[in-house]
C-alpha cells in the first residue's frame, strides 16, 4: 500500500479535446497514463491534483471518469482551472454512486487520512489569474479559507497539503497561501498546473520550510509520483 499524486491529466475521451497537439510530451498520453498507473495495486492511493477532464458536465466527463475509475487503486480527486464539470461535493459524489464509479472520492473543503497522515488541499491560487485582470479579492481569500478549513481538519496529524496552482514559482510567490502553509507546519506540498516550457521555472524542493514537488502529467511522463508507503 503506497500514496500517490498526479495531476493535469486532461483527458478528453467524449469531448473531442486531445492534447496531443500541444507537443511531442503529450504523444499517446492516455495510453502512457493506463501504463503508469500499471505498476500500482488496488491497495494504493492516488491523489489526482486537478485538471482531469476537459467535460463541460458530470455527464459529458463520464467516460473520463469511467476512465480513471477502471485504473488500479483508490483515487481522489481535486478541482483545477479547466474542470468545467465541477459541482457541489453532494452532486458529484451521487453521480459517482448512481455510476457505480466506486474508487473516486473528493477532496474539497475536507481532509482525508492515509495512515498517520492528513491528505489536505484546495485548488489554490495562481499569478496568471492576476496578470488576465481577474484578481478578485473574494476568491483569494475563498481558497485561502478552504485551505485552512482542510488543515485544521487534519487535527495535530502530519499534513501533507496538494494544491492545482503553485503556490510559489520563479518570479512569483502567493503571500496568502504560503503564509497558511507555515502556519500550519505543511512539511511537504505537491502541485500541478504548469506544462511544458513552463516546466523549468517550476520550484522543486525546498523553500520556507516546505518541500514542493510539481507532479503535472507530462513533467512525471504520466506515470504518478510516489510519496510515501
Amino acid at each position: 500500500m503506497a500514496l500517490y499524486a498526479i495531476g493535469d491529466l486532461h483527458l478528453s475521451l467524449n469531448s473531442n479535446k486531445p492534447m496531443d497537439i500541444f507537443g511531442e510530451g503529450w504523444h499517446n498520453y492516455v495510453e502512457r497514463i493506463r501504463e503508469g498507473f500499471s505498476t500500482l495495486t488496488d491497495e494504493d492511493v492516488t491523489v489526482l491534483c486537478g485538471d482531469l477532464s476537459w467535460g463541460m458536465s458530470l455527464e459529458e466527463s463520464l467516460e473520463d471518469f469511467r476512465f480513471i475509475d477502471a485504473l488500479p487503486g483508490k483515487k481522489i480527486l481535486m478541482k483545477g482551472n479547466h474542470d468545467y464539470w465541477w459541482n457541489t461535493a453532494a452532486k458529484m459524489t451521487k453521480f459517482f454512486e448512481e455510476h457505480e464509479l466506486t474508487t473516486l472520492s473528493l477532496l474539497h473543503n475536507n481532509c482525508l487520512f492515509y495512515g498517520d497522515k492528513a491528505i489536505c488541499g484546495t485548488r489554490g491560487w495562481f499569478y496568471e489569474l492576476d496578470n488576465q485582470g481577474t484578481h478578485n479579492e473574494k476568491m483569494l481569500l475563498r481558497e485561502v479559507g478552504r485551505l485552512e478549513t482542510s488543515l485544521k481538519a487534519a487535527g495535530e496529524r502530519e499534513k501533507l497539503c496538494f494544491l492545482h496552482y503553485p503556490p510559489i514559482y520563479q518570479g512569483y510567490r502567493c503571500p496568502e497561501i504560503m503564509r497558511v502553509l507555515g502556519e500550519y507546519g505543511v512539511k511537504e506540498c505537491y502541485y500541478g498546473h504548469l506544462h511544458g516550457a513552463s516546466h523549468r521555472r517550476a520550484i522543486e524542493g525546498t523553500r520556507e520550510g516546505t518541500l514542493f514537488s510539481l507532479v503535472s502529467g507530462d513533467f512525471l511522463g504520466f506515470k504518478p509520483k510516489k510519496i510515501c508507503d
